[in-house]
């Protein structure tokens, strides 16, 4: 069974999370990216969060990186970029996260390379944009949830705004990138030319934030925070469960346009006789009463383990979900039978649990290889794809370029 991206070739001069998401993504779908790192450390992300073992690549990296090739080229040598050059000439795609201007001084931009290749699909991460006021400045994660209306959303009522978990601003921003790119080699089959994308984290993380805009568009004022309470309308809240532990908890939602889950969740809890009780007695009355109802379904589940409670009411058509924690992530039954967590052998770190691509083909494989180690692959990218011949290839070695 062929892969959805075989035969299409990245080169990939992207670090940290949100370009690498991006790459992956591509990797999964059978593409061969090529990561270009810089000697002799690679990658900012090789060393991100390895305080457990300094001397390997972090688990941070092997990640994002799974299913690539490493190619270790010192880009600021005119023999470096001569290399990379001949790698974009025989590729179909480019993605760097670079900051402003990066590319440009490396003489690597857009514009140098539609000249070297006017086939490729040239694609861009970056804060703000290329165009704008911020354009210029720095962007991070939770920088982008910040400037995006994300952060201002997230935390109780009554507290400050909160960083969310979910890496909306770097994986979200890559998985965006990723659709631009997908757009601009199915644009590439018609016209025959590749173009330039680009994805600014702070749009990206606005884009997915969009639904909240909903009450400022109607009302012209600005969404508050909500806490686990609904923002939409509707009962929902997070509801504690046996064992008193910091994520013994089960989320539970009522949605304000369902005629049968209120019902459904008194016959679980076994109190049907609130059905005539005025407190409750249509979705808006169970969301402003919501801390009434939360403890009535608490006098049910406080004595049931989360995945119990999760089983009862979600065989009755009620949507909730435990809250599980990283560690039970890994291990949980139904991801490990979709292999959505899988296991992975690495050279180094050896066998270890990593999250798997969650994209579904029914006629493409999707593949899981671990990340590469450094440079792993720099002969043999620069032998069979640019045309570098053995001599060439020690004599790069022998002058630090590879």
């Amino acid at each position: 069974m062929k892969q959805a991206l075989e035969g299409i070739r990245v080169i990939d001069f992207t670090h940290a999370q949100a370009g690498p998401a991006c790459t992956q993504i591509l990797a999964w779908l059978g593409a061969e990216v090529i990561k270009i790192e810089r000697p002799p450390y690679g990658e900012r992300g090789r060393r991100t969060a390895n305080a457990d073992n300094p001397e390997l690549d972090s688990y941070f990296f092997l990640l994002l990186n799974s299913n690539k090739k490493s190619v270790l080229i010192d880009l600021k040598t005119a023999e470096g970029k001569e290399a990379a050059l001949r790698l974009v000439r025989a590729a179909d795609i480019l993605v760097e996260n670079q900051g402003p201007g990066v590319m440009e001084r490396l003489g690597l931009g857009y514009e140098e390379e539609r000249s070297e290749n006017p086939r490729v699909v040239y694609a861009s991460i970056k804060g703000y944009g290329t165009g704008g006021p911020y354009s210029d400045y720095k962007c991070f994660e939770m920088v982008a949830q910040a400037t995006a209306g994300a952060m201002s959303l997230t935390g109780e009522a009554d507290g400050p705004p909160l960083v969310s978990a979910a890496n909306v601003g770097d994986s979200g921003t890559g998985m965006h990138l990723a659709i631009a790119i997908l757009a601009a080699l199915f644009e590439r089959e018609r016209s025959g030319e590749g173009q330039s994308v680009e994805v600014s984290m702070q749009e990206a993380v606005a884009n997915l934030t969009r639904i909240h805009f909903t009450s400022t568009l109607a009302s012209g004022k600005a969404q508050g925070r909500s806490g686990n309470r609904s923002s939409v309308g509707g009962y929902a809240d997070l509801i504690r469960c046996a064992g008193g532990g910091a994520n013994d908890y089960v989320y539970l939602m009522l949605p304000a346009d369902s005629e049968t889950a209120f019902a459904a969740l008194l016959a679980a809890i076994g109190r049907e006789d609130l059905k005539s009780d005025e407190r409750f007695g249509s979705p808006q009355a169970q969301a402003r009463n919501a801390g009434a109802l939360t403890a009535i379904i608490e006098s049910w589940t406080l004595s049931r383990d989360k995945r119990a409670v999760m089983e009862a009411l979600s065989k009755r058509g009620i949507a909730c979900g435990a809250v599980l924690d990283t560690k039970e992530v890994l291990n949980d039954p139904h991801l490990r039978a979709r292999g959505a967590v899988a296991l992975l052998e690495h050279p180094t770190r050896g066998p270890f649990t990593t999250i798997a691509s969650p994209l579904r083909l029914s006629r493409s494989d999707v593949q899981l290889a671990p990340a590469p180690l450094l440079g792993e692959h720099t002969i043999e990218v620069l032998r069979e794809i640019a045309g570098y011949d053995s001599e060439e290839i020690a004599r790069l070695s022998e002058k630090g370029v590879i």
